[in-house]
């Protein structure tokens, strides 16, 4: 390789844009040094293809490009490399991606929020690649890591990967939604995959004080990466502190059922109430919205029709099959047909969510936070624990 790829593609370029965006902080660069990246690469890649990432998208093989390869691997991008649980072949996309190496800036912003001693036992859902497991590794010693991997494959590639760069954790098939008590307490768990719901086992796992930083997803979209701090009660509570999209672990994994059982069999708009609204689809896209709007909702998820032109149709669902609402989406409208049916008006439980949103000042994913009880419940807050967000529906 030429020089260029050693050094402003390498690991020191991408150490260097990583510390100037403030993601890998001095603390973490020895670690980052001696656990290289493209260690724990797999030879074809699917660079920059997250969980809601569409469209055609080419692998890079490294046996063919070893430059291109080389350059993704030092760029901070998230590269997937399995789709579908493991029964894709090929170079073309899958269906869905199921396992990544994360991009760089996450892998470190986490391990940031983390705040990892050295000597503090940790536990780390989801092995991946091992990369994580490595870097944990170094910081801590791997006597004092245990990764837990669901995927058979991954987690004997991701051992055989930490055994050749001399990291040896105590390295975990299972079920990660259930912890693994046999070298708890912890002092800090980290999780990378997204989570609907916080284990129990897990919290109760953690010391009090302990910390765990795992990516939460809504129901009805969006995802930010929460820090929690375990209570001697057995409580947990913490802020958001930063956007996320990882893909969700797999015993949560959300099953949809097809929009035609919604109506019954009948065609559009079936027994839909019609209305009109001046809020746009457009205004409760992103990202930041829609996770607003979900800590709010309950049991209700999107999914938009995409048609020529810009146009679209987004349909609303209960999980309970019980309810559903369609919105029209024409650019340059001023007003968008809306119709509902059951005995919930989804689009209205959405238009009052995303009030009480913009009514606050449009905050930010770090001005929210969550507490979990023992008893498993869940409540999102604004600022503080005392300022709950509110229930719609």
């Amino acid at each position: 390789m030429t020089e260029r790829f050693t050094t402003e593609a390498g690991p020191q370029g991408l150490a260097s844009r990583l510390m100037d965006t403030g993601a890998l902080t001095s603390d973490w660069l020895p670690a980052y040094q001696a656990v290289l990246r493209e260690s724990f690469v797999p030879d074809v890649i699917w660079p920059g293809v997250g969980p809601a990432d569409g469209g055609p998208v080419a692998a890079i093989d490294r046996r063919s490009d070893p430059e291109g390869w080389f350059r993704a691997v030092y760029s901070d991008a998230s590269l997937t490399t399995q789709w579908d649980d493991g029964n894709h072949t090929g170079t073309d996309r899958g269906n869905i991606p199921t396992c990544s190496n994360s991009q760089p800036a996450m892998v470190f912003s986490m391990l940031a929020a983390l705040d990892v001693r050295p000597g503090a036992k940790v536990l780390e859902v989801g092995t991946g690649t091992g990369w994580n497991a490595a870097l944990l590794s170094e910081r801590v010693g791997s006597e004092n890591v245990t990764t837990i991997e669901f995927d058979p494959e991954n987690a004997s590639t991701a051992r055989a990967r930490l055994a050749a760069t001399g990291h040896h954790p105590v390295a975990v098939v299972g079920d990660g939604s259930r912890g693994w008590p046999g070298c708890a307490p912890y002092d800090r768990v980290l999780i990378t995959a997204s989570l609907r719901e916080l284990p129990a086992d897990i919290i109760r796992q953690t010391r009090p004080g302990g910390i765990i930083v795992a990516p939460y997803a809504t129901e009805y979209g969006g995802e930010a990466v929460v820090r929690l701090t375990v209570q001697e009660d057995g409580s947990a509570s913490g802020p958001f502190v930063g956007s996320s999209a990882f893909m969700r672990l797999r015993q949560q994994r959300a099953y949809r059922t097809h929009v035609k059982t919604y109506l019954g069999g009948k065609p559009w708009p079936a027994e839909g109430r019609r209305t009109t609204t001046a809020l746009s689809p457009e205004d409760v896209a992103d990202w930041l919205p829609m996770f607003a709007i979900g800590l709010q909702t309950r049991e209700m998820f999107p999914h938009p029709e995409k048609y020529h032109g810009g146009r679209y149709t987004l349909w609303l669902r209960d999980t309970r099959v019980t309810s559903w609402a369609s919105i029209d989406f024409e650019p340059g409208a001023e007003e968008f047909e809306v119709y509902q049916s059951g005995p919930r008006e989804l689009w209205s439980e959405l238009g009052a969510a995303h009030a009480w949103w913009n009514d606050q000042g449009c905050p930010g994913f770090e001005r929210f936070g969550l507490t979990v009880h023992p008893d498993g419940s869940t409540w999102a807050w604004l600022d503080s624990p005392e300022h709950p967000v509110p229930a719609v529906g």
